[in-house]
């Protein structure tokens, strides 16, 4: 029997990381999780660590070169979380440690970059970054200019963490727009090209040829075929599936800790009162740009179950199936001493965390309260991403996707567009399959990647 031609993709998370094999229809045939191991920076903080990431991808692939003969590997492409900058010699090796996102800015260096290039606002508004520090990695560089010259003139190329794994197995060194448009304060979406920033500062060119999503280089092993993608940013790769599968409007819901509204329909420019509300601009592997809105609801969610179970004494594990009940709704509806606003300019504050649980009498109506709160920030958080487009489909993925009650109160807070829990597995690992779907699949795209489940 011929071998299975695949596509190994390397999925790399915060904290997990797995290695995926699809086959032609984009089924899994393959798959392995690999532990995050942890190293420490020069200032003792936690960071990813460069040698193991690099040595797995090898070794995972001898393993499956080897060891499973029936497995034909036609492709390889990564996905990786965001807002990591590896900085890499004229030969590609690594110069510093992969810092972590989380890791503080120094205040004296905020005031410095924005005293130089305009105010906050301003700034945010050309380059759709609200300032997050670290998490604007353009602001990672600029640090390693000031605090390390000596490594920053060492410095050949700035490679975001997909294109650095890729380039592992290619030995070219490029970037991509999904790492580039993702809130790094990199890019000037009004002139749809770096900001004027990076020439004042001497960093352009430490910024490796950009090269579309969907390109595809040889490897540098002899004696193979292999086409090798460039990588991609995994919020942008976990769009795509969708962009595939869908061509009327749409917004996806991607639920999780944080729950983001993505809009790649949208491009109006992002206000001062968006940014305000933590909305940025993507750009998708077409390298149109898609608005955003997150609210840290997941967390949210997880923090006041475990307040509602203790207080009722309950299992949390109760809540994972809860079943929407409309009569306590309306009932919490009427009882106006339970009726809560939250402030609209502290959106991402938790709502239910202020609620008294003895106004409740079961942990039925406080967890159906608990929701009714989360949607409703949920509406003004996506309601940001609606603003001055035609939608007429909402699909929401991850985690909320399976819960009854917030679907059944999200459609109810939206009666004027269809509202879907979308189910796929592997979304971000599918969606950089398909990027460089015409570099090794004859198949045509598969029309049933997703499953929808529809709430009136």
């Amino acid at each position: 029997m011929a071998p299975i031609p695949v596509i190994a993709i390397f999925d790399v998370g915060k904290t997990n990381k797995k290695l995926f094999l699809f086959d032609e229809n984009y089924k899994i045939v393959f798959e392995r999780t690999a532990r995050f191991i942890e190293t420490h920076d020069e200032d003792g903080d936690v960071c990813e660590n460069l040698d193991s990431l690099r040595l797995s991808v090898f070794d995972s692939l001898r393993e499956i070169i080897f060891k499973h003969k029936e497995l034909d590997i036609k492709a390889i492409n990564f996905s990786t979380y965001g807002a990591s900058l590896v900085y890499v010699d004229e030969d590609g090796r690594p110069l510093t440690p992969l810092y972590n996102y989380l890791k503080p800015y120094p205040p004296e260096l905020s005031k410095q970059f924005y005293d130089a290039y305009g105010d906050e606002a301003a700034f945010a508004r050309e380059t759709a970054s609200p300032v997050l520090g670290n998490l604007n990695s353009g602001l990672q560089l600029y640090r390693l200019k000031y605090q390390q010259p000596h490594i920053f003139e060492k410095v050949k190329y700035a490679l975001h963490l997909p294109q650095y794994m890729s380039s592992l197995l290619t030995g070219q060194m490029v970037s991509d727009l999904t790492s580039i448009g993702c809130h790094t304060a990199l890019w000037d979406f009004g002139k749809n090209n770096y900001h004027d920033w990076l020439s004042k500062e001497g960093i352009l060119p430490k910024m490796a040829p950009l090269k579309p999503a969907d390109d595809v280089l040889p490897a540098i092993f002899p004696g193979n075929s292999y086409s090798i993608g460039i990588g991609l940013h995994d919020s942008s790769a976990a769009l795509i599936p969708y962009l595939v599968s869908f061509n009327m409007p749409f917004v996806l819901i991607s639920t999780g800790t944080w729950s983001i509204s993505l809009n790649p329909f949208n491009q109006m420019p992002l206000t001062e009162d968006e940014l305000k509300h933590d909305c940025l601009n993507y750009l998708q592997y077409k390298g149109s740009p898609v608005k955003a809105s997150r609210l840290f609801s997941g967390y949210d969610y997880e923090q006041q179950v475990k307040r509602i179970a203790a207080h009722f004494n309950q299992d949390v594990i109760k809540y994972r199936n809860m079943n929407f009940e409309p009569g306590v709704v309306a009932q919490l509806q009427t009882q106006k001493v339970l009726k809560g606003k939250f402030n609209e300019g502290e959106l991402q504050r938790s709502v239910f965390e202020h609620r008294d649980l003895h106004d409740f009498k079961t942990d039925t109506e406080a967890y159906h309260q608990l929701m009714m709160d989360i949607v409703q920030q949920q509406v003004t958080s996506t309601g940001f991403v609606l603003q001055g487009c035609k939608v007429q489909r909402i699909f929401v993925d991850g985690g909320f996707s399976k819960n009854a009650v917030f679907m059944h109160l999200l459609a109810f807070a939206f009666p004027h567009l269809e509202v879907y829990a979308a189910s796929m597995a592997q979304a971000t690992a599918v969606g950089t399959a398909l990027a460089i779907h015409q570099a090794w699949n004859t198949k045509p795209l598969p029309h049933d990647l997703i499953e929808l489940k529809y709430y009136s």
